[in-house]
């Protein structure tokens, strides 16, 4: 498939959203609601993986897809006012689109949710895809030729080395800057205030850049 011009993929919480308050009180919910225990604060420090991963933690293994779908829907309810954009989020996607580009969002999160906290907050990418997480993030980045991918995770880091696109790590969410450089990120930055000035250079140079 032909490479889209400066398709730019963004990963989703603690990238563009801090979803850790939502998140929390979706997990409050939910003990509440089962009576098992649940630490929300320790959940919101290791975000990045699918839902399941972190069940797995509070619920025997034939409970989770049963709890997953409870906490999918008390995330609604929950999760999805209480969780503000990343400083930077609207401006890094602007900066793609000023560009000429197209920014589309992968996410491991449960999709319909994942559009919910766009719509909330005003934010509107080219495309949505959710349910992937690593390395089969890989996938939605091919079918939509992105040359670049933006997370928080190593595991994002991950996804945009198997797709061939550009690693851009965010030190923002539960890997710091050192687990994302030897993860494989390429590009390194603080947060996402810093990606436009960053992009304007990487756009500039367009295709050579994405071809070497």
């Amino acid at each position: 498939m032909a490479q889209h011009p400066l398709t730019v993929g963004f990963d989703l919480d603690m990238t563009l959203i801090d979803s850790r308050p939502g998140i929390k009180a979706a997990y409050d919910q939910l003990s509440r609601e089962t009576g098992r225990y649940i630490d929300s604060e320790l959940a919101i420090t290791r975000l990045g993986p699918p839902l399941d991963v972190e069940l797995a933690n509070w619920f025997p293994a034939d409970e989770i897809a049963e709890v997953a779908d409870l906490y999918r829907a008390l995330y609604i309810e929950h999760a999805i006012e209480p969780t503000p954009a990343m400083p930077g989020a609207r401006e890094a996607m602007d900066a793609v689109r000023q560009a000429g580009g197209r920014a589309i969002v992968v996410t491991a999160k449960h999709q319909p949710n994942a559009a919910l906290h766009l719509k909330h907050l005003g934010i509107e990418p080219d495309a949505l895809i959710g349910w992937l997480w690593a390395e089969a993030k890989a996938e939605a980045l091919r079918e939509h030729g992105a040359s670049v991918y933006v997370g928080d995770h190593t595991g994002d880091v991950l996804g945009a080395r198997t797709a061939g696109a550009l690693s851009v790590a965010v030190a923002t969410g539960p890997c710091d800057a050192d687990e994302l450089r030897a993860a494989g990120a390429e590009v390194l930055l603080g947060d996402l205030t810093e990606f436009p000035a960053w992009f304007d250079g990487y756009a500039s140079g367009y295709p050579a850049q994405a071809a070497g």
